[in-house]
């Protein structure tokens, strides 16, 4: 073991032993029978793990743990009681112990449970470390909002585990990065990661190949939403057969599997055995304050790689910052190198982006909300995002009638088709004269395929 340990306990005896046991196994030690004692170690810095009583002549060990977690948030906390009931466990519990060993104390195994926390200790140290030195090259790994802070505790937590992993989210974020991270600062690091999509592991043998390619190291499925029932199937099989020295399995999806299983087309037990771990990294409509960061990483990757130094406008960074980018981050670091090409000059100003962002489509796709989101709270949150865009500009004169054909046209296209193309039926279905929806049909120039369709 390598750490300080802080003990705080009443007991002579007690401070004596674990002193002695814990300066064999290679740690420095600070014992006190005072609470106040511990918490000024604490506040100093003092210290890599905590192995505390809970009653003690100045105060309750239990009262002092979160004062311990608001000091120094991740230091770990065993807790020592010889009020050995289910309510001291379920207070050090909920306190956000690390661990609770009842008194008379087994020692062997309070070692193993300290080493394990600093263990832990120090992987997390290394984790933070890993991040701030990738914040600078990896780009899902740019971001200083909870939300990515919550993904960096999650992924120091499981980088060096076994569990499998299942990385979710929208297309553009960064789900494979996140994975390569993991990999690149386990205990696995040294040995290969390979990556394979749905093509390749659908082939015969192509599961087996991939896991023979890793040796031991890291195997991450790229977007298993697409494989097809039979692949699932070799896939289960296979990792059923995984010996101890297997390579870890990762997998990135984009799609709803649990919908998809219930529509029963992923199989439950090939989710199961992915989702050891669930990461969802977010997208950047999640993580909005986020945006001016990445856009400056983008900036400064550029100037490294000596493209060009460049600048967005705060004008420019408005705008930036107030655009949907439904393509996420790989959207983003698109947009910005074309930006830095084609800028002529060091300040990007927001003409420049309006430009740019103008060639996407000029109402973009409804993104979010959730199959529980009224039509009107997604019509309106899009059409939110649209003002934004125009940055306190209005849009061009006759918003009304083209946002009406944004919505009229997927209406009557969808109609049409769930009627089979009988106007008749699509025109009963709508409450419009069968006329109006032909000349509706001919003005906005939508395809009509008449077929049968078993309603």
């Amino acid at each position: 073991m390598d750490g300080t340990v802080l003990v705080a306990d009443d007991d002579r005896t007690i401070r004596t032993v674990l002193t002695q046991a814990l300066t064999r196994a290679g740690c420095k030690v600070h014992a006190t029978s005072s609470l106040v004692t511990l918490m000024r170690w604490v506040e100093e810095g003092k210290g890599d793990l905590v192995i505390s009583d809970v009653i003690m002549p100045d105060g309750n060990g239990l009262e002092t743990l979160p004062k311990i977690a608001e000091e120094r948030p991740g230091l770990p906390v065993i807790v020592i009681s010889a009020q050995n009931t289910i309510m001291t466990a379920i207070q050090a519990a909920e306190a956000d112990a690390y661990d609770y060993l009842p008194k008379p104390l087994d020692l062997p195994d309070l070692m193993k449970r300290a080493s394990k926390a600093l263990e832990t200790k120090r992987r997390a140290r290394a984790a933070r470390s890993a991040v701030a030195r990738s914040e600078s090259d990896d780009l899902p790994l740019v971001g200083r909002t909870p939300v990515m802070q919550a993904l960096y505790r999650l992924v120091a937590r499981v980088m060096n585990t076994d569990l499998a992993v299942l990385i979710t989210g929208e297309s553009g974020t960064g789900k494979s990065l996140i994975a390569r991270a993991i990999h690149d600062f386990s205990d696995r690091r040294n040995l290969p990661f390979v990556v394979a999509g749905a093509e390749e592991v659908s082939a015969p043998d192509g599961i087996a190949t991939v896991l023979s390619r890793a040796r031991g190291g890291s195997v991450l499925m790229d977007e298993v939403g697409d494989l097809d029932p039979e692949t699932q199937g070799r896939i289960v099989r296979m990792l059923d057969t995984l010996s101890d020295n297997a390579p870890r399995i990762m997998a990135t999806c984009q799609v709803d599997l649990m919908q998809k299983m219930e529509q029963g087309v992923f199989r439950q037990d090939l989710f199961y055995r992915l989702s050891g771990v669930t990461l969802d990294v977010p997208s950047l409509r999640e993580r909005v304050d986020d945006i001016p960061l990445l856009a400056e990483h983008f900036l400064a990757r550029a100037d490294r790689d000596g493209t060009a130094r460049r600048r967005f406008s705060p004008a420019a960074m408005d705008l930036v910052r107030a655009y949907s980018w439904p393509g996420n981050v790989r959207q983003m670091e698109n947009t910005i190198r074309r930006l830095v090409i084609t800028s002529s000059e060091e300040e990007i100003g927001r003409t420049e982006v309006e430009q740019v962002l103008g060639n996407q489509p000029e109402i973009e796709p409804l993104v979010g909300g959730g199959d529980g989101e009224k039509l009107s709270a997604s019509v309106a949150r899009h059409l939110r995002r649209y003002f934004d865009l125009h940055g306190g500009v209005l849009p061009p004169p006759g918003l009304y009638q083209r946002i009406l054909k944004e919505v009229e046209v997927p209406l009557i296209e969808i109609a049409l088709d769930a009627t089979g193309g009988n106007q008749a039926k699509c025109a009963d279905l709508l409450g419009i004269n069968r006329n109006t929806l032909r000349k509706k049909i001919t003005d906005l120039d939508i395809r009509v395929t008449r077929r049968r369709k078993l309603m």
